[in-house]
């Protein structure tokens, strides 16, 4: 697959080949990424790059596109389909603009935003004062309960009776547990506020059914395709009902539905042309998504998960809320003397792939917090099962106790290749 960059551009070609040498030898287990099928990368790297599409299917600014709006109407009936929903966009980047898509379309500025902390677990989409969420809206914060570190309803209702935000967003980057989105559901309806489910982690268990879905309680859904979706960079908004239970109120004058203010805010608002490449891998993680061997995959991340937290437990590490329901682990470090930074350039050095996380109610700075996040949809991909987790667990654990020991280390590191190459990754590639 890389025979014409190697002839055109060799040091490019070099740097994509020690990647995927990186991606083989070592153990992925940031839980925001994952590995795609070659079907999904065919996608990406096919003609359809070439294709300029601005508009919608059927209306579009550029000629030549009967062939791309086939695309993107599977790959919208398609989404339509698996989520359950009336309307989907498939056209957005990525996650990040797509929840400002929604915000274009639902708020004005300097309307409130009610959203998740961002060092409690959020996103920096959901109201953080340096993203465009918390500069050119009124953004307020709920979080986590200091002793459980679990969601607190409650408190949640008791803020959002205070603040009264047009929008509530629910959804979480760094929260190891299942969200309740019938509860906020009943708290945006007592403060007659829009609700925005940013489901991206969590949305290929959604599918799978081992994570309750939003789309009965929610206005708008919001998901990337890649995490555990297994698909492109990229993002869909789906609308459960077109017709939604607080349009009129906010929107009085407005002509247009639900479904057609998000997409006038993606085109014209906020992009021009769509990726047509990406559209069509999305397309085909969809169908991808669609299979029973996708549900099986998504309750075999969360037997992996579960296993990997309770043997690290079982191995004296603390996890935040003391488990997990979903793909996520999010450990902190403090009882073990060791800065999140410190551990994930550790265990980058062993073949082991995490990531530094603030922990809830952290004291130490997002560049060097006290934890560390991590999770099995990658490793679930290339096919490891619980007993492999017994193994990682015991490997990270060795690696923070031992770190001291360079031939500990330099042992660890040989199993972590050993392990790796029990489960080839993308054998097919030269």
């Amino acid at each position: 697959m890389l025979e014409r960059i190697t002839s055109i551009d060799p040091d490019i070609a070099a740097w994509i080949k020690r990647e995927l040498a990186r991606q083989r030898d070592g153990l992925e287990m940031i839980p925001s990424e994952n590995f795609t099928s070659l079907a999904v990368m065919e996608a990406m790297g096919s003609v359809l790059t070439n294709k300029y599409s601005e508009g919608y299917p059927g209306k579009r600014y550029y000629g030549g596109n009967k062939f791309i709006d086939e695309v993107e109407n599977l790959a919208r009936e398609r989404a339509k389909s698996l989520f359950q929903v009336e309307h989907a966009n498939v056209q957005p980047y990525s996650g990040s603009p797509a929840n400002q898509a929604v915000y274009f379309a639902l708020l004005n500025p300097g309307d409130t935003v009610l959203g998740m902390e961002l060092a409690q677990g959020g996103h920096l989409t959901h109201g953080y004062k340096l993203n465009f969420s918390g500069k050119y809206y009124r953004a307020v914060s709920y979080g986590v309960n200091p002793t459980t570190h679990l969601l607190d309803y409650e408190a949640i209702r008791e803020i959002a009776l205070k603040e009264k935000p047009k929008l509530i967003v629910c959804g979480a980057t760094a929260y190891p547990r299942t969200i309740d989105f019938a509860a906020f559901r009943k708290i945006a309806d007592e403060v007659q506020a829009y609700l925005l489910a940013d489901i991206s982690h969590i949305a290929g268990l959604v599918v799978a059914k081992v994570h309750p879905s939003p789309v009965p309680y929610a206005d708008v859904v919001m998901t990337t395709t890649h995490k555990t979706m297994r698909g492109p960079r990229g993002a869909m908004i789906l609308v459960p009902k077109v017709a939604d239970r607080w349009h009129d109120l906010h929107h009085p004058k407005s002509k247009r539905n639900l479904a057609e203010l998000i997409d006038a805010a993606i085109i014209p608002g906020l992009q021009g042309g769509p990726h047509n490449h990406q559209t069509a891998a999305i397309a085909v993680c969809l169908k991808e998504a669609a299979t029973d061997e996708f549900k099986a995959y998504g309750q075999r991340i969360i037997e992996n998960t579960g296993t990997l937290a309770r043997e690290l437990v079982d191995r004296g590490l603390k996890l935040i809320t003391g488990g997990t329901d979903n793909h996520l682990i999010l450990i902190d470090l403090a009882p073990q003397g060791i800065t999140g930074q410190e551990a994930e350039t550790l265990l980058d050095n062993i073949g082991i792939t995490v990531n530094k996380n603030l922990i809830p109610f952290d004291t130490r700075t997002p560049l060097d917090p006290s934890g560390i996040r991590l999770g099995t949809p990658a490793l679930t991909s290339r096919g490891f099962t619980p007993p492999d987790m017994v193994v990682i667990a015991e490997l990270i654990s060795r690696t923070i106790t031992e770190r001291h020991s360079a031939s500990a280390l330099a042992e660890i590191s040989q199993r972590v290749q050993a392990l790796a190459a029990s489960h080839p990754l993308y054998p097919e590639l030269a």
